[in-house]
């Protein structure tokens, strides 16, 4: 812990070695984390866990410096870069989709309309997600560590400092205000 602790220090400071030390010590981790969004949304993108993983560590040193307090929040900060990307990529394939040079040949009609219902439900809850967003933050925090990196209540109440009472009571909650929004969608 003492050595994730000085990583983190010395990426607040502007180290980006630090930052690249840090994300190779918690590798493992995070590779946990990637599958589990690979899992919940896999199919909707040509990626794999790697590819997640290093788009991530990507985004994460080419983003500037970061402010990270402690393990947990670098966690938190890698979920939510992490369904940044697949939701970027699901836009990028349907921005392709509408008008693209790339030929798309599609044998099997069943795939393809599969794979666009998926990728449609994936921006659908993150539209969802940032409406939201905007009633409740925290809520949001408990979705994306739940059904996006496959967190048990007990480690959410750990990352986001909560009891495991309040974030099955808004886990609840935010379920409930994501199906309203996405009934209304």
């Amino acid at each position: 812990m003492g050595d994730i602790t000085e990583l983190i220090r010395a990426s607040n400071d502007g180290d980006q070695d630090a930052l690249g030390s840090l994300f190779q010590l918690l590798y493992a981790d995070l590779r946990v984390i990637a599958h589990r969004r690979m899992q919940t949304n896999g199919s909707v993108t040509s990626l794999d866990t790697t590819s997640l993983l290093h788009e991530s560590y990507l985004r994460l040193v080419s983003g500037g410096k970061l402010q990270l307090n402690d393990r947990k929040h670098f966690f938190a900060y890698a979920a939510t870069t992490m369904r940044n990307i697949v939701v970027d990529f699901v836009r990028e394939r349907r921005s392709e989709k509408r008008g693209s040079d790339i030929l798309i040949v599609t044998l099997n009609t069943t795939i393809a309309e599969s794979a666009s219902a998926e990728s449609d439900e994936v921006l659908r809850v993150q539209e969802a997600l940032e409406v939201l967003g905007q009633l409740d933050e925290r809520l949001v925090r408990v979705v994306e560590l739940r059904y996006f990196c496959g967190l048990s209540e007990t480690e959410i109440a750990d990352v986001l400092e909560l009891n495991e009472r309040t974030v099955r009571r808004d886990w609840e909650k935010a379920k409930l205000l994501l199906a309203s929004v996405l009934q209304e969608k």
